[in-house]
């Protein structure tokens, strides 16, 4: 999602293993965007509709952070913006 290199990734299932998402597609992420992911939105958040890459970069909070943790080292590890509602 933000381009930076290089870091490392990790693959995220665009629906949640346990929505049946095992065998889903799957994106591979840096880590700092994933772990954003995970913070921002519940797994039943993701599996009914944040199971599109395009959805998740259009949202106002991701695209915040994208802009943000661009701009951040790759090297260095950088920390995740939690959500300000519980899920």
């Amino acid at each position: 999602m933000c381009w930076r290199f290089p870091v490392k990734t990790t693959e995220h299932h665009l629906t949640p293993k346990q929505y049946g998402g095992v065998h889903g597609p799957t994106v591979q992420l840096c880590t700092a965007c994933h772990r954003q992911i995970h913070a921002l939105f519940s797994n039943r958040e993701l599996a009914r509709f944040y199971n599109r890459i395009e959805r998740l970069q259009d949202h106002p909070d991701m695209k915040k952070y994208v802009k943000w943790v661009q701009k951040q080292d790759p090297a260095k590890r950088v920390t995740t913006k939690k959500a300000n509602r519980r899920k």
